[in-house]
């Protein structure tokens, strides 16, 4: 996996998207009616309108739908591979939750990166990039057209925005939301984790999905 360049995500564009993260979870939990806040997430008793159908491409160049997902809980996060800090902070975080888990809840669970960045995140970028040791097993890279890309992100309230480098037109990088989904194994919303959530409270809430939903395990 090529290094990649420090001007890529100025301090400008992660506090935008740390600041885009908070409000979204903030707008989720409005909306779930009077569920308790639980510790590193956000969970809520009405059914929030987060989710739904998206078809994109895997890192190995299949066509993907949601419905190959189901049977697993997904833990779906929305970044880009050219990200020097924000995206691989935020997968060692699930890496490191999810090594907490005993080896069956840990099978419950399918990591799975969205490209926001469909330009330069081929399949071959993301198989790259998945393969990572900081990052957690079996993690699935998505990309996709512009469209597809769209479409999945709208689905799930992301925001993300291109951000062109002053003075080189050829080189940009991507502000964008900074969360990670828990979607039940039927494709349901379930939590919602913003980013400054701990490996240990990710974890926390992970085991305790579990033992709500025993036939996730």
């Amino acid at each position: 996996m090529s290094n990649r360049p420090a001007w890529l995500l100025p301090v400008l564009a992660l506090g935008a998207a740390v600041i885009a993260g908070a409000v979204l979870a903030s707008t989720i939990l409005s909306r779930g009616g009077d569920g308790p806040v639980r510790s590193g997430g956000v969970r809520v008793s009405g059914e929030a309108q987060i989710g739904g159908p998206f078809t994109l491409v895997d890192h190995t160049g299949a066509t993907v739908t949601d419905e190959t997902y189901r049977g697993k809980a997904m833990l779906i996060y929305f970044g880009f591979t050219y990200c020097p800090d924000v995206c691989p902070m935020s997968l060692q975080v699930m890496d490191t939750a999810l090594d907490q888990l005993t080896e069956d809840q840990r099978a419950a669970f399918q990591p799975i990166l969205i490209s926001v960045d469909p330009e330069r995140d081929t399949p071959q970028a993301l198989a790259d990039y998945v393969q990572s040791d900081a990052f957690p097993a079996g993690l699935v890279g998505l990309s996709g057209s512009e469209e597809q890309v769209r479409e999945a992100a709208r689905a799930y309230r992301v925001y993300y925005a291109r951000v062109e480098d002053d003075g080189v037109s050829s080189e940009y990088t991507m502000d964008h939301s900074s969360l990670i989904f828990l979607m039940d194994r039927d494709g349901n919303f379930a939590d919602v984790f913003p980013h400054g959530t701990s490996p240990d409270q990710l974890a926390s809430r992970l085991q305790q999905f579990i033992e709500e939903n025993p036939g996730q395990s």
